[in-house]
Formats: C-alpha cells, sequence, structure tokens
C-alpha cells in the first residue's frame, strides 16, 4: 500500500472520528426528542426499579453519564431518569432534563425520612410544598452561649443551636431579579389527581422477605416536605425540624428539583415513602432494612396516579 493511500485512509478515519463526535456534541447541545413527556424521577436505582419495569421502552440516552429512557407509562409519554442523591445532582440532572427533552411536568419518587410522629414506615406522603431548610447561616456565639445573627440578616424560622435557616434568591423569567422563596409548590392540578387515587390503593405491609409492619401503611396527601444535604438520624433535630417546618418527611432531592421546575415553569409532584424515621425510631436506623419496600410502595402509589393522570 502507498504512502498516498494510507494517508488518504487516515484521514478519512479523522473526519469520520471528528463528525461522530460533532453529531454527539450537538445532540446534548440541543432537544434529542421533542415528544412532549412526562419526566419521572429518582435519586438511586432501587427507587426507580418497579417504574422502569412497567415502562414501554423506546430509546436510552446517555448524557453527561446520565441514562435517560424514553417511553410510555401508565398511558403516558415518559422520560425516565435517577438524579442521583443529594441536592446538588437533583439540581443539575433536573435541569439537563428540561434541557434536552420536551418535559411537561415532572414527576419524582423516592423513600424519605419520617418527620411527623403520626406517620410509620411504609407511609406515602405526597407534599403540598417544599422547603430548602438547610439553607442556612452559621452564627458566631457569644460569651453567655447564646448565637448571634447580623441585624441585617433576617430569620423566618427558629434556629437550631447555630444554624438559622433562611430563604434563597429564585431568578425566573418573571423575576430576573430574584425573588426569595423559600417554599416550593407543588401543582395543584396534579396534587388534586394525587388526593382522588389516594383511598384506591392499598399499600404492601411486609417486605420480600417477609418483614411485616404492625400498622397498615397509608397515602398522605398535602402538608409539608423539606430537603437538604443531610441524611438525618437524629432524634433531636428530628423533633426540631417537624416542630419548626410541620413537615411530614425530609430527604435529600426533592426541594431542590422542585426549585430547578419552578425556575422553568414545568409543573412538579413528589412522592416519598417513609424507609426510616429519621432518628425518631428505636434501636438502628431503618433503612436497611424498609428502602426497597419504601420505594415500591412510592412507585405504586406513582403508577396509580399517571394511570389517573392519562385518563383525564
Amino acid at each position: 500500500m502507498s504512502r498516498v493511500v494510507r494517508l488518504a485512509l487516515v484521514i478519512g478515519m479523522v473526519l469520520v472520528l471528528l463528525t461522530a463526535n460533532l453529531a454527539v456534541g450537538n445532540a446534548q447541545d440541543g432537544v434529542l426528542d421533542d415528544t412532549p413527556r412526562l419526566g419521572v424521577m429518582s435519586a438511586f436505582g432501587a427507587e426507580l426499579t418497579l417504574l422502569l419495569s412497567e415502562t414501554d421502552v423506546e430509546e436510552t440516552y446517555s448524557i453527561n453519564g446520565v441514562e435517560f429512557t424514553t417511553g410510555t407509562l401508565a398511558g403516558n409519554d415518559v422520560v425516565l431518569l435517577l438524579s442521583g442523591v443529594s441536592m446538588v445532582n437533583a439540581a443539575m440532572n433536573t435541569q439537563l432534563l428540561f434541557d434536552h427533552f420536551n418535559v411537561t411536568h415532572l414527576v419524582y419518587s423516592g423513600i424519605a425520612g419520617g418527620v411527623n410522629p403520626e406517620l410509620n414506615i411504609g407511609d406515602v406522603a405526597i407534599p403540598a410544598q417544599w422547603g430548602q431548610y438547610l439553607e442556612s447561616r452559621f452564627a458566631r456565639q457569644a460569651e453567655d452561649g447564646t448565637f448571634l445573627m447580623p441585624e441585617y440578616e433576617s430569620q423566618p424560622y427558629p434556629n437550631y443551636g447555630m444554624m438559622f435557616p433562611q430563604t434563597v434568591n429564585v431568578r425566573t423569567e418573571n423575576a430576573p431579579e430574584g425573588e426569595e422563596m423559600f417554599w416550593f409548590p407543588v401543582d395543584s392540578a396534579m396534587l388534586e389527581v394525587a388526593e382522588l387515587v389516594a383511598s384506591e390503593l392499598d399499600l404492601a405491609q411486609c417486605t420480600p422477605e417477609n418483614v411485616c409492619l404492625e400498622h397498615e401503611p397509608k397515602i398522605v396527601v398535602g402538608g409539608n416536605g423539606v430537603s437538604g444535604q443531610a441524611f438525618v438520624d437524629n432524634a433531636e433535630f428530628r423533633a426540631y425540624a417537624f416542630e419548626t417546618f410541620e413537615t411530614n418527611v425530609l430527604d435529600m432531592e426533592s426541594a431542590a428539583s422542585a426549585a430547578v421546575a419552578y425556575a422553568n415553569g414545568v409543573p412538579f409532584i413528589a412522592f416519598r415513602s417513609l424507609s426510616d424515621l429519621a432518628g425518631g425510631g428505636p434501636g438502628e436506623n431503618e433503612i436497611g432494612t424498609f428502602f426497597q419496600f419504601a420505594a415500591d410502595n412510592s412507585a405504586s402509589v406513582v403508577m396509580l396516579f399517571l394511570e389517573a393522570w392519562a385518563a383525564q
């Protein structure tokens, strides 16, 4: 083979690789699928298992290592993904979803720590609003042991030691200078459908390993949910969170996705089943025993919600 032919082959291969890379880059810069879809999101694999198994898959995309699965689920065109655990991952990948797919509504499904003493493991909470309760100022301590905030700082909620919860400034198209917010409301129409189906489902009471609850799990629609960067397994802080925010549950993603959805004008709702009591139960944290059980309870409610949503 002559040097001229070899050179031509090399140049051809380089051009093919450049073209392929350019195509991937262009695809990731724009909408990959323009079908109007419901986004269905969970934090980690076990939370999405049941929903993925019920999905008639059309196509799978990978963007920045995140897998997006399009298809139909319970009569709805959907795109499913894992946000990853944490507020940062949830915010980042919610925006990634909106940037590359035509998402009309967003549904979050997963597990949470129970904060309201009237709720138990396996219950499913569908809050009416979500707050980022660990957005805080850490105050300095005075000689007498009290914690002092600067005069120019607000104190919308009671502090927990040096931690003083704060609002966040959210910029949107309608508020380019930003607006101070603590609570991000879920979509009223979606919450109404959730309330309609809440009485139609009997939730599982036993794990696949036949560990059974003494109570029958229930679905609670409305009230508050909070999210933050910490996994909470502390009875004292749990009591503070309930007294301060009147919250039913706490998790590490929902409020971040709610904030991004609000900024993008996308209707949002989250379903969270209690895998543990955030430090309120006896002995070791319960999540190791009940995370899959709780995840499936949440997904079962989401399935019923999606069926009702498609039917309206």
